[in-house]
């Protein structure tokens, strides 16, 4: 069960061990740390610089004001961070077209706590009764056994016809494997 509750900053979604909140100025340095980490970011070619860091957070601040949804800074209750998670609008030429997808990205140290379940399904649930997406992607590299377990818990469906490649500087490319969610017609 999750509430959706106000700050001085916007709105927040409380869970049973999880505050969903958006993103503020002070939250930098915890942002790019994450980013830092190579074995947190290994799915993604490895760990991204401070700038890097500051313009994925800039997009995630953007993607808030401009279409009321986005990857929501993750905290326990008692305000330690543990990472992000949330939906956001797709980047333009994206291989799939115009469309939602949730993500999530966490601190090592939180890894094994079913904290990206917990706060996907808060930010899933909170996406479909405020915002108007009928279905919801989420996709990962083959070998991120984690995301496709946390995607399963979820509810998601695998839907291999929509894999997509993307240039990442190597030959191959990143390979997505692509899952969906639609919303239930009681969700709104």
């Amino acid at each position: 069960m999750t509430a959706v509750t106000g700050s001085s900053f916007g709105p927040v979604i409380d869970t049973r061990r999880l505050r969903l909140r958006p993103w503020c100025d002070g939250d930098l340095p915890v942002f790019a740390a994450l980013h830092a980490d190579s074995e947190v970011m290994r799915d993604l070619g490895g760990p991204v610089d401070e700038a890097a860091s500051r313009a994925k957070l800039t997009r995630y601040r953007t993607a808030f004001v401009t279409h009321g949804v986005c990857r929501w800074a993750v905290e326990t209750r008692d305000g330690v961070f543990v990472g992000y998670a949330g939906v956001m609008p797709s980047s333009p030429g994206h291989p799939l077209g115009e469309h939602f997808d949730i993500g999530w990205r966490l601190c090592r140290g939180a890894w094994g706590e079913g904290y990206a379940t917990e706060a996907a399904a808060a930010a899933l649930a909170d996406v479909f009764a405020r915002s108007a997406p009928t279905e919801v992607l989420a996709y990962t590299a083959a070998d991120n056994w984690r995301s496709q377990a946390v995607m399963t818990r979820l509810g998601l469906v695998r839907e291999p016809t929509r894999d997509f490649t993307l240039p990442d500087g190597t030959d191959d490319g990143w390979h997505g494997l692509v899952w969906s969610i639609r919303r239930h017609e009681d969700d709104g």
